[in-house]
C-alpha cells in the first residue's frame, strides 16, 4: 500500500538504515534490519557481533528473535523483513524456519550473500520455506554506507 501524506506509520527502510548507522557508530558492520507485520514494526536491530561477542548476532537474527518473543511464536507468518544487505546463509536459514513472508534487501553481497549470490539458499530443494524476495531497493545508499565504514577502518 503506497504511503500517503497523512500516513503516520513508521518507514521500515528508515528504521533499518538507522539501525545500520547506529551499528557503524558502535564499530559494527553497518547492517540493519526491520521486521514488520501488518504495517507495524515488531522489531529492528543492527549488527552486534562484536558488542555481544556472538558470531550469530547479525541484524536479521536479532530482529527475528525479538519479534518471535514479542508475538510469542517462532513462526513469523505474515511478517516482512527489511535488511540493508543481502542476507548470509545463516540468516536465510533463520528466515526460512521463521516463515518470513517477504524479504526486502538493499545491497547485494557478492562475498557473503546467500540469496542472489553464493549458495542461493532459497533455491535449494532442502529449503523448507521461500519468502518472496525483492532486492536492490535503496542499494546505492547501503553500498555508500558500507564503503564509507570500511574505508574509514583501513
Amino acid at each position: 500500500m503506497p504511503a500517503t501524506p497523512d500516513d503516520t506509520r513508521p518507514d521500515p527502510w528508515e528504521r533499518a538504515f538507522a539501525e545500520a548507522r547506529a551499528a557503524a557508530a558502535r564499530g559494527e558492520a553497518p547492517i540493519g534490519a526491520c521486521l514488520v507485520k501488518n504495517g507495524e514494526i515488531l522489531s529492528s536491530a543492527g549488527n552486534r557481533t562484536i558488542e555481544d561477542h556472538d558470531p550469530t548476532a547479525h541484524a536479521e537474527i536479532i530482529a527475528i528473535r525479538e519479534a518471535a518473543k514479542k508475538i510469542g511464536d517462532e513462526r513469523l507468518i505474515g511478517c516482512d523483513l527489511y535488511v540493508t544487505l543481502e542476507p548470509c546463509a545463516m540468516c536465510a536459514g533463520a528466515m526460512s524456519f521463521a516463515r518470513i513472508r517477504r524479504l526486502y534487501f538493499a545491497a547485494e553481497d557478492e562475498k557473503g550473500g546467500a540469496v542472489e549470490n553464493g549458495p542461493r539458499f532459497f533455491s535449494q530443494k532442502t529449503c523448507h520455506h521461500r519468502p518472496e524476495i525483492y532486492g536492490g531497493i535503496r542499494a546505492s545508499e547501503a553500498v555508500d554506507l558500507l564503503r564509507d565504514f570500511f574505508k574509514a577502518r583501513r
